[in-house]
């Protein structure tokens, strides 16, 4: 049993054999229909409960979706139809989902409440989205960039455009020293991600730079990452943040900057921060991005179990 919360608590070659395995199976889905179980059928009987204390689209489908294709079912929670919510204990609330359950994801608006349900469950525990973190989006981004550019992540240079204090750019760090790429970053003074994250990227040998300009951050590079500005539960003054971005949306004069074949990038959804003409583009590739979640979800429950081939 692993669990599977933050990109910097497992390994490199685990990480890696999680892409190698979503890379086999999307490509024996391709005669397949959605709710088609693979053939080798490797979590028959499995049962993934979810939690969702945030709105979710794609992190929903997709593993609703990838437990269903891996021969399993799911069963999915809101917060307020626990008991959880009126006053029952939460490692009681632990005990009963590893009771019933053989794996929990979970989208939480506390990172210590990750932790909470990880110390007193008995089964996989998956970080959904916490707000420090947001591991199954961004190893699955990496599976669609190699997928696209057709050689490993460590020989590309990416860049993130936008708040650089968010959980999606945290997990991108963390996962710019375990596979090795060059990022760039290009954020406003007071938005560059936390002084923690980037003196243990340091200590582990990162190739990581840091700019106050979205054009100096994507030149040359092969991909342009950028997210909401405004994101959800964001407790900050909206027109000011919104403001100070003014300078860093990702548009077609940002692109230019890039290498001609670059790729744009973005978990959705979608605001101000890239243009249409950049997200409608054929440089934006964030549908297939999308559904690629599915692929990597299903191996990311498949190295919880200890199944991957």
């Amino acid at each position: 049993m692993k669990h599977f919360l933050n990109i910097r608590d497992i390994s490199k070659s685990d990480l890696r054999k999680i892409i190698i395995d979503a890379k086999k199976r999307k490509k024996k889905r391709l005669k397949l229909n959605i709710l088609e179980i693979d053939s080798d059928n490797p979590l028959k009987g499995k049962l993934l409960i979810q939690m969702f204390e945030k709105s979710s689209t794609r992190t929903r489908l997709s593993f609703y979706l990838a437990i269903r294709q891996l021969g399993g079912g799911a069963l999915t929670l809101r917060p307020d139809e626990l008991h959880l919510a009126k006053g029952e204990s939460l490692p009681d609330t632990a005990k009963i989902l590893s009771t019933f359950g053989n794996a929990f994801m979970l989208r939480t608006d506390s990172d210590s409440k990750l932790r909470e349900f990880k110390k007193y469950m008995s089964i996989p525990i998956i970080n959904g989205l916490s707000p420090t973190s947001h591991p199954t989006q961004v190893l699955s981004d990496i599976f669609t960039i190699e997928e696209i550019k057709k050689k490993s992540i460590s020989k590309l240079e990416i860049c993130w455009i936008g708040d650089s204090n968010n959980n999606v750019i945290n997990s991108l760090i963390e996962a710019s020293v375990k596979f090795g790429f060059k990022l760039n970053i290009g954020c406003p003074e007071n938005y560059k991600p936390k002084k923690e994250l980037l003196n243990w990227a340091k200590k582990n040998n990162s190739k990581i730079k840091v700019y106050n300009e979205s054009f100096k951050a994507a030149k040359g590079c092969d991909v342009i990452f950028t997210d909401k500005v405004v994101s959800m539960n964001d407790k900050v003054n909206k027109n000011k943040k919104l403001k100070d971005f003014k300078k860093f949306q990702v548009n077609s004069k940002v692109m230019s900057y890039a290498k001609k074949n670059a790729i744009f990038l973005h978990c959705l959804p979608r605001g101000k921060e890239v243009s249409n003409e950049v997200f409608l583009s054929q440089q934006s590739k964030v549908w297939q991005q999308a559904e690629n979640r599915i692929y990597v979800q299903k191996s990311i429950l498949l190295y919880c179990f200890e199944k991957l081939r």
